[in-house]
């Protein structure tokens, strides 16, 4: 792993671009794409910046079960608003959380990502060590799959909404084996409260019960963090 410090999420948010970028003059066609707030800085250093996407194809990690793709809340609507309103791409995929079969809408799911294998992830990390919605007790063989929200996250989503009771509590999820077969990952985490969960990444146990620990088997991953997540590292 290479481990980067940065002194807030703007400087955080440029150097993932530069890493995205490098991989986009590379050849990545297909990028994997995060959600909350931790990636905007990111989506903000690509919108600002003059690259062409209009090659590339993304794939999201996760969408709500429940929520309309026009419910300001859900990943459809958050990354039309962040990202693809401002740069064209030659296509868009996100899991379907309105679907009424959600067993067919899985195997849609690790279709489209098996006919899009990702050369370029970019991820955030749960206070918990989750990522994608893949909650600790998560099998590292998982592929797309329907997730019971974890108390945690259920608490820490609910920023975005007015109540804590209009978090959704399920989702549909890349699983933490479609998300290691991206051939490059960037994690990337801010604040305090993601300290724990950094630590236990980068020096942990690979154990399931911390899913992002897992990245230690993997090739080719950098972690941003400021001073406040990786101040145990």
């Amino acid at each position: 792993m290479e481990i980067i410090k940065v002194v807030n999420p703007q400087m955080g948010g440029k150097k993932a671009f530069e890493l995205f970028k490098a991989s986009i003059e590379s050849g990545a066609e297909t990028i994997g794409l995060a959600t909350g707030s931790t990636p905007i800085t990111f989506y903000e250093a690509v919108i600002n910046s003059d690259i062409d996407l209009s090659h590339v194809t993304s794939v999201n990690l996760d969408e709500y079960v429940g929520l309309s793709r026009e419910n300001k809340q859900s990943y459809a609507y958050f990354m039309n608003d962040q990202l693809f309103k401002y740069k064209k791409l030659k296509a868009s995929y996100l899991p379907n959380g309105e679907t009424d079969d959600i067993d067919k809408e899985i195997s849609r799911y690790n279709d489209i990502l098996a006919r899009h294998p990702i050369d370029f992830q970019i991820l955030g990390i749960g206070s918990n060590g989750h990522i994608g919605f893949n909650e600790p007790g998560t099998s590292f063989d998982s592929t797309t799959q329907l997730v019971q929200l974890a108390p945690s996250t259920i608490e820490a989503n609910a920023r975005f909404f007015d109540t804590i009771d209009e978090v959704p509590t399920e989702a549909i999820s890349m699983g933490i084996a479609n998300i290691m077969a991206a051939k490059r990952i960037v994690l990337i985490a801010y604040g305090e409260t993601k300290a724990e969960a950094i630590y236990n990444t980068v020096h942990g146990s690979v154990t399931e019960q911390v899913p992002a620990s897992i990245l230690q088997r993997h090739p080719n991953v950098t972690i941003i963090v400021d001073e406040a997540a990786g101040k145990l590292i």
